[in-house]
């Protein structure tokens, strides 16, 4: 899933990337929803929210809005200079470390609110905007790896983009396309798996509340080891069997 650029991506490739990724922000959303009552996974109502407030005059809650949105856009900055520095050494590298830090946010959200949240109004403020973080790394990163073609971790572009697609593909004067039917079959797979994680989510926090987090770093941990699977099973057949390794090498 991670280890080709956007040019050589194959339709799986984009369907497991985009299934994984939006269950991940599904589940996050809500649960944010649900611990926080604001949205964590999309800027969308803070933008509206700081412009009630700036409206309002009520200084301390545009301060909190902005840096809420700071920190969307932060970590969309830190994912995307991350690829662009690593990206000439490894495309698995480059792609893994924005995913490694929102493991590590994402785990920090589940330790502290498993272990010391009390409910004040700052720590909601900090863990909300730890969570924008971890979404803007993660929808920036998809978005890189994908060419733009998968963003998971927020609706409203996608159905604008479904509803173009479907047009498209449904107009008699459009001759009949693949690479549409594709997108429309990824844009169908975010859907899905961001509503799925959504209702796994919710019910699951109702039951074991900040622990849920302690999931979600499982799932992404699976982005990561999918592309090393045939590395550790090639290593492993090297173990056992170094004579038909040798054997099929070219000699010089």
């Amino acid at each position: 899933m991670l280890r080709q650029p956007k040019e050589k991506r194959t339709l799986k490739q984009n369907l497991m990337l985009s299934s994984s990724t939006a269950f991940v922000a599904g589940i996050v959303d809500v649960c944010g929803l649900l611990a926080f009552l604001a949205f964590t996974s999309n800027i969308t109502g803070h933008v509206a929210n700081l412009a009630k407030n700036i409206v309002s005059q009520n200084y301390d809650s545009i301060i909190v809005f902005g840096i809420w949105l700071m920190m969307f856009l932060f970590g969309a900055f830190v994912s995307n200079f991350i690829v662009k520095s690593l990206q000439h050494i490894s495309y698995y590298r480059a792609h893994s470390v924005p995913i490694i830090l929102e493991i590590l946010v994402l785990l920090f959200v589940a330790f502290y609110g498993n272990h010391f949240y009390n409910e004040t109004l700052q720590e909601r403020q900090i863990v909300i905007g730890a969570m924008l973080f971890a979404m803007g790394l993660q929808n920036s990163l998809v978005s890189n790896i994908s060419g733009g073609l998968i963003k998971t971790t927020h609706l409203t572009g996608l159905f604008t983009d479904l509803g173009s697609e479907l047009a498209d593909w449904m107009h008699p004067r459009t001759a009949s396309s693949q690479e549409v039917r594709n997108k429309i079959y990824v844009r169908l797979t975010i859907l899905t798996f961001f509503i799925f994680g959504g209702f796994i989510g919710g019910y699951f926090f109702g039951l074991y509340e900040f622990k849920v987090f302690y999931f979600v770093p499982v799932i992404l941990l699976t982005v990561l080891y999918f592309d090393l699977l045939p590395v550790f099973f090639h290593k492993i057949f090297q173990i056992f069997y170094p004579t038909k390794i040798k054997s099929s090498s070219p000699k010089n």
